[in-house]
């Protein structure tokens, strides 16, 4: 069997190296541009959310909620590490139950503490309220590092402090409330990074295959070149 010159290794390592790049550029610019996709749908989802009143019904993401119902006090946790035009604070969250027995977790927006880890202290309205905000569906987004609830408060939005304390939830998430009673200040926006930008990094990637193609056959042409002139010369030389 006929073996393989250095030459001629190095020109197939070349091209197996480049393909390979070619093709991870490729792949994650198809991603990217489906992530677009999916952006721009749950963007126009959320833009058309419909807006309910004490709803018997999973909500749609990012619709606006109105419930009345009233909330359980000593059931209130706080997220931790929350900042507000350069201050430190929590936001604060309570169940509510609305007029129909459901449970609502309620994120009722800042509260100030500083560098305190003392447990905040919080009015809550005792009689029944009104409340307005944004439903979010449960997830899991976010880094944590160690165990999520620390006494009272927690790294990162979750139902599980919950369980086995109060009745469960009617539905996996939690509502961002804006206006209403017991309201403090409002904090949270949507994270939704544009499809625009998901775009951009599609044709970064592909702009990146397409330099690798341009380098691999510049390279390619390269290295078989001189493979051929050192043939050539063994050639002559014997």
């Amino acid at each position: 069997m006929k073996k393989f010159s250095s030459g001629r290794w190095r020109l197939c390592s070349w091209y197996v190296f480049w393909l390979g790049v070619i093709l991870l550029g490729s792949f994650l610019g198809a991603w990217q541009w489906d992530r677009a996709d999916s952006k721009q749908a749950a963007a126009m989802a959320r833009a058309n959310a419909p807006a309910l009143v004490n709803p018997k019904t999973l909500p749609a993401q990012g619709a606006e909620l109105t419930l009345n119902g009233e909330y359980i006090a000593e059931s209130t946790f706080f997220l931790d590490n929350r900042i507000v035009e350069g201050r430190l604070g929590v936001a604060v969250l309570t169940p509510l139950k609305d007029q129909f027995g459901h449970l609502w977790l309620i994120q009722r927006g800042f509260v100030e503490t500083g560098t305190s880890r003392e447990p905040p202290e919080v009015s809550t309205p005792t009689h029944p309220v009104s409340l307005t905000g944004e439903w979010q569906e449960a997830n899991d987004d976010g880094l944590l590092f160690g165990p999520n609830l620390e006494g009272v408060r927690l790294q990162r939005m979750s139902l599980a402090p919950w369980q086995g304390v109060i009745p469960a939830f009617r539905y996996q998430g939690w509502v961002h409330a804006d206006t209403g009673d017991g309201v403090f200040l409002p904090w949270w926006e949507a994270n939704v990074m544009p499809a625009s930008r998901h775009l951009g990094y599609a044709f970064q990637w592909w702009g990146l295959s397409l330099a690798a193609l341009i380098t691999m056959w510049l390279g390619g042409r390269y290295l078989y070149q001189g493979r051929t002139h050192n043939n050539k010369g063994m050639n002559n030389g014997s």
